[in-house]
């Protein structure tokens, strides 16, 4: 299907107050600066961007006394030896890099140089729907094809797929993410099979710059049908070394979950899929927490051979948290189980409303406070008050906390020595 560009949004894009600043702090006679790359595209699409860059002949010596020189820009060198300067602008921060030409690139690092030739400058990015520039005049620059591309939904490398992937073989998980977010149909076909062909390539990267790319293939509008494609092409098993549950994460993406919960769905099996997830893919502590969860919630709800009722709605809810209960709940949806009654759903609906999940109406000071010493003992009183209290389906109120209290102290009293 042909997309729609919005070429009038390129005018609004110029005349944000911070590119608008950093513009005209850049013209210099002799010089040219042009918006690049992927503020450019999002643009024409009518979609905002979150990251403005631009490309200069300027030197990047000249860049920063050219902010020095202006009102309301901080020159921040981030990357000066690839010839990228930060400016900060009241709108937020924009990448200014001087343009280069690559000399030698091992696949994951280039030696480059600094040139003045926009078209140069082009030719060395990755798609053609990242190559588009727009000049400080309004006029949009094209040497590549990416306009109409950008149109007719594809997704292109820029000259021979095989060398654009040996400069950096992440270029490979970046096709499928840039098709699953701007591709409409079957993904190009001299792209795939390079993609395919340089497979080794995937295990000589970064576990870091996997992971990243990774996740945002998994939140882009057209993840899942790319993930299949990856599934079937044998890159899948190089990136989680695990099975596909592309069902499941079909599921995790038409309920919106966080790109984590997306993984989670599509190779989490059990509590060894997380451990094996975040040596892969080097995940932080709180993303394994995440999907050790999910392992737990799993495990929980397909165990169930009964249906769901209300009471144990709530704690299933207590145990695993309201939220990862419903993500894990939309995960499966469909499946033979777990199955909810009605008034479990209503039960789950009420919680939302409530706030959250059951809590728990004990705490060691209560014991404490009905006479129990301290120790280990009020540990196993409350852990046996909660077995109850879950068996009950996490009943509040004053009856039920004296009830819970008794069974705390009992069972606090039998297991001292």
């Amino acid at each position: 299907m042909t997309q729609v560009l919005d070429h009038g949004a390129l005018a609004a894009l110029l005349v944000q107050p911070g590119v608008g600043r950093t513009l005209a702090a850049l013209d210099v006679p002799g010089a040219e600066t042009r918006l690049v790359g992927g503020c450019v595209r999002d643009a024409l699409l009518g979609k905002p961007s979150a990251d403005i860059d631009l490309a200069t002949t300027l030197l990047p010596e000249a860049v920063i006394a050219a902010a020095r020189n202006a009102r309301g820009l901080k020159a921040v060198p981030t990357g000066i030896e690839h010839g990228t300067i930060t400016l900060v602008t009241e709108d937020g921060p924009i990448e200014v890099t001087t343009l280069r030409e690559d000399v030698e690139t091992d696949g994951r690092h280039a030696v480059v140089r600094f040139g003045s030739d926009f078209a140069r400058d082009a030719e060395r990015r990755d798609f053609t729907v990242n190559a588009l520039s727009l000049g400080a005049d309004g006029r949009l620059h094209d040497t590549v094809g990416g306009l109409a591309d950008l149109e007719a939904g594809r997704v292109r490398f820029i000259g021979d797929p095989d060398i654009r992937i040996r400069e950096d073989a992440l270029r490979i998980l970046r096709f499928f993410r840039f098709h699953a977010r701007f591709g409409t149909g079957a993904p190009d076909e001299a792209a795939l099979a390079a993609c395919v062909a340089a497979r080794d390539a995937l295990d000589r990267l970064s576990r870091e710059r996997v992971r990243s790319e990774f996740l945002k293939l998994l939140a882009a509008p057209g993840g899942a049908p790319m993930v299949g494609t990856l599934s079937a092409t044998g890159l899948l098993q190089r990136i989680t070394g695990g099975v596909a549950e592309l069902g499941r994460l079909e599921r995790a993406g038409a309920a919106s979950l966080a790109p984590v919960m997306r993984l989670a769905a599509l190779s989490v099996g059990g509590r060894h899929d997380a451990d094996r997830l975040r040596d892969r893919l080097r995940l932080s502590k709180q993303e394994h927490i995440q999907l050790t969860g999910y392992a737990d919630a799993l495990a929980d709800l397909h165990g169930r051979t009964a249906a769901i009722d209300a009471p144990a709605a709530r704690a299933l809810a207590a145990e695993h948290g309201l939220a990862r209960l419903n993500d894990t709940l939309a995960i499966l949806s469909g499946e033979p189980r777990p199955v909810l009654e009605d008034d479990a759903r209503r039960a789950l609906q009420a919680l939302a409303g409530e706030g959250g999940a059951p809590r728990f109406p004990l705490a060691g000071a209560d014991l404490v406070a009905a006479g129990l010493p301290t120790g280990p003992s009020i540990g196993r009183g409350l852990a046996a008050a909660r077995v109850l209290w879950l068996e009950r389906g996490c009943p509040t109120g004053a009856e039920a906390r004296a009830e819970l209290l008794k069974r705390a102290l009992d069972g606090a009293r039998q297991s001292q020595p």
